[in-house]
């Protein structure tokens, strides 16, 4: 599913504008990104919960020459669904 059949889904669903849906749905992944970046988990009852996780830096190598090359140390966000999300997919 693409974000723009997302809107129309939610715009259908809760009976609103596409515009109206576009924004609430925009709000809604800056408000999640804020929060895992301040607090660095967002849980969503019945649904799962989203944290950061951090990568260290390591080895790895160039697929075209084979050389070795450092890849930094970065970021991440992890989900784990809920069993009442499992029990529906």
């Amino acid at each position: 599913m693409t974000k723009a059949e997302l809107v129309d889904a939610v715009a259908a669903g809760a009976n609103i504008s596409k515009a109206a849906a576009q924004n609430a749905i925009d709000s809604t992944f800056v408000t999640i990104a804020k929060v895992l970046k301040k607090e660095k988990r967002f849980s969503v009852p019945q649904f799962g919960t989203f944290k950061v996780t951090n990568r260290k830096a390591r080895k790895g190598r160039n697929p075209q020459t084979g050389e070795e090359i450092k890849i930094k140390a970065s970021k991440g966000v992890s989900f784990k669904a809920s069993p009442t999300l499992k029990e529906k997919i």
